[in-house]
């Protein structure tokens, strides 16, 4: 695994891709490196100008790429449920769910359309949705994955099943590690009823360590203390968005990846560098916690993971 990168990529010809939040940042990266190998990749995104450039951009380099835009708002139940409708209505089969999209630190206690707290909402809830509407197409495939995009910060994290919405105590860092810990306890979760019902999925998770993205000017912003810091650290400890994608692509498509992994950068901390087992903190390996959050999830959307027929 030593120094791997996109030219270990093996050949996605005929295999099919669903990257959230690919407009820009690591989303794009992940769905450029996947259209270069040769999948099929459906890019999604809130932002329909955004998306018509992200394919702009992609065909410029691969102009052979087979790609689309659909739009997708993680934070709404009924732009996932209608997304899912059409994806079915296209495609016979997907290969990759690469459950990348996300919010930051907001400095203000916001909702989504259905009323949960915006980042756990979109990071998590919105994304627990879309794998569950999902679901029966990785059956049809060869060798699915499903990739979750934790954090850093899901060390941090807590799962507070009595206050999962930050109802009664908002805390903008909290929620964030909170929705990042949720991303992958739903990897690991996931992977469980996999093995046990025999849905034939590889879920894993992957984090991108420190990577120059617009996740921080977009949800803390660009100005406090967080941002000052940024500025100051990010020449040392930081990377591209293109190098923070890597450890989501050997996640997706390495034949090294494991079931229930979690891949990270090398360096310090996990900062940067080429991807590697990430640390895993006790929490994240809590399964009871994590089947009683799948099965609020469940309530809390009304989606559940239906009984998977064989294909036909």
């Amino acid at each position: 695994m030593t120094d791997w990168t996109i030219a270990d990529i093996p050949p996605q010809n005929g295999r099919t891709a669903i990257i959230t939040g690919a407009t820009g940042g690591l989303g794009y990266e992940t769905a450029l490196a996947l259209a270069g190998a040769g999948a099929t990749v459906v890019l999604t995104g809130r932002n329909d100008a955004k998306g018509r450039h992200a394919i702009e951009q992609i065909r410029a380099q691969f102009p052979d790429a087979k790609i689309s835009y659909e739009t997708l708002d993680l934070a709404s139940l009924a732009s996932v449920a209608d997304f899912a409708t059409r994806f079915a209505a296209a495609h016979t089969s997907l290969d990759l769910l690469i459950n990348n999209a996300g919010v930051m630190s907001l400095p203000k206690r916001q909702t989504t359309a259905d009323g949960f707290e915006m980042q756990f909402g979109t990071n998590y809830l919105g994304h627990y949705a879309l794998t569950a509407h999902l679901i029966p197409w990785p059956r049809r495939s060869d060798q699915p994955r499903v990739v979750n995009l934790s954090s850093l910060a899901h060390r941090s994290g807590k799962i507070d099943l009595d206050d999962l919405q930050g109802a009664r105590a908002y805390s903008p860092w909290k929620a964030y590690c909170q929705s990042k810990l949720a991303m992958l306890m739903f990897a690991f979760e996931l992977q469980r009823r996999s093995n046990a019902l025999g849905w034939g999925l590889m879920s894993n998770a992957a984090h991108p360590g420190y990577a120059r993205t617009d996740l921080i000017p977009n949800g803390p912003g660009t100005s406090g203390p967080l941002w000052r810091i940024n500025r100051f650290l990010q020449p040392f400890v930081s990377h591209s968005a293109a190098a923070g994608a890597l450890p989501t692509l050997f996640a997706a498509t390495s034949p090294s990846a494991e079931a229930a992994g979690h891949y990270g950068p090398d360096w310090f901390y996990e900062l940067k560098g080429p991807p590697v087992p990430a640390k895993v903190m006790p929490q994240a390996k809590d399964a009871a916690v994590a089947a009683r959050l799948w099965d609020t999830s469940a309530a809390l959307t009304g989606v559940s993971f239906a009984p998977i027929a064989a294909a036909a």
